[in-house]
């Protein structure tokens, strides 16, 4: 196949989204019948047919959907480009984010609130592992990472580590499970669902060596998400940021234990050095940053 004429695909997309021949000619200011010729060049070069006629209007074919989606994705990475490129454009290029797949869904909602009620960026979100996360930062391929640890010196000196947050860590759970007069019978008594994140995790140990206890652990879990929904069935007291279950709490399904741990998760944004960073999220982490 011979290189994609580009034109023609521009020309195919004006059509396929107007859904109308004699409508678009006349928008683009061109003839019915040289639209047609180009559209139809370009069905010659794919070999397959994009429009079915339907009375006086037009159908897209299963091919032509097929290239209507990849002709929207290859002009709106053009116009991405230009508002990067152009900081006073009006238009913003989608802001893309990764997050670790064990945070908390909740703070990556309070996180991203501020862009959301603006209404004025797209915004894309990815989920991972911290590697396969700051490999596409490194890249480009994402504005910002959401993680509860900065990068380690060896996994590059690139990155820029902003602490935006940071929460205590406490003790939730069913009412029931929590009527102890101390914290160490609370933790010697009922079955615990534990996250695995290293500064919870490391701290909680920390803490039951200190009281000479051995938990019961319920469940070491890998997902805030998780964590939350074992807490709300009554599967163990959940150990982590009131954040993760904010909407329980709320509502008195679940309530925190008068005790305090010592233990604090902190949240981070990280992101990469950039002559052209995206003006929203220059603006986030400005007025999310905790001073030091």
């Amino acid at each position: 196949m011979n290189r994609l004429n580009y034109h023609h695909l521009r020309y195919f997309r004006e059509v396929a989204h107007e859904g109308h021949l004699g409508r678009t000619a006349g928008r683009l200011n061109v003839s019915q019948s040289a639209l047609s010729m180009q559209i139809k060049s370009l069905e010659e070069q794919l070999g397959h047919a994009l429009f079915e006629r339907v009375g006086r209007g037009l159908v897209l074919t299963e091919v032509g959907h097929i290239t209507l989606d990849h002709a929207d994705r290859i002009f709106g990475a053009g116009d991405e480009l230009l508002a990067t490129l152009n900081q006073s454009a009006t238009a913003y290029p989608p802001l893309r984010i990764g997050a670790l797949s064990t945070l908390s869904r909740n703070f990556q909602m309070a996180f991203l609130r501020p862009v959301m009620a603006s209404g004025d960026v797209d915004i894309v979100l990815k989920s991972g592992n911290t590697t396969t996360l700051l490999d596409a930062l490194r890249t480009l391929s994402l504005d910002v990472v959401l993680t509860t640890e900065p990068p380690q010196r060896e996994q590059g000196a690139e990155f820029a580590s902003h602490r935006i947050a940071e929460q205590p860590v406490g003790i939730h759970g069913l009412p029931e499970l929590l009527r102890h007069s101390t914290l160490a019978e609370l933790l010697a008594a009922e079955p615990l669902v534990l996250p695995t994140g290293s500064a919870i995790r490391a701290g909680f140990e920390g803490l039951v060596a200190r009281l000479g206890i051995t938990p019961r652990i319920a469940a070491l879990v890998d997902d805030m998400a998780m964590v939350r929904l074992l807490a709300r069935d009554g599967a163990g007291l959940a150990i982590a940021p009131p954040i993760v279950l904010a909407d329980e709490i709320r509502s008195g399904l679940l309530q925190t234990a008068p005790f305090e741990l010592g233990i604090v998760e902190p949240f981070y944004a990280v992101s990469v050095p950039r002559k052209y960073p995206h003006p929203v999220l220059t603006d986030l982490l400005k007025a999310g940053a905790l001073s030091d």
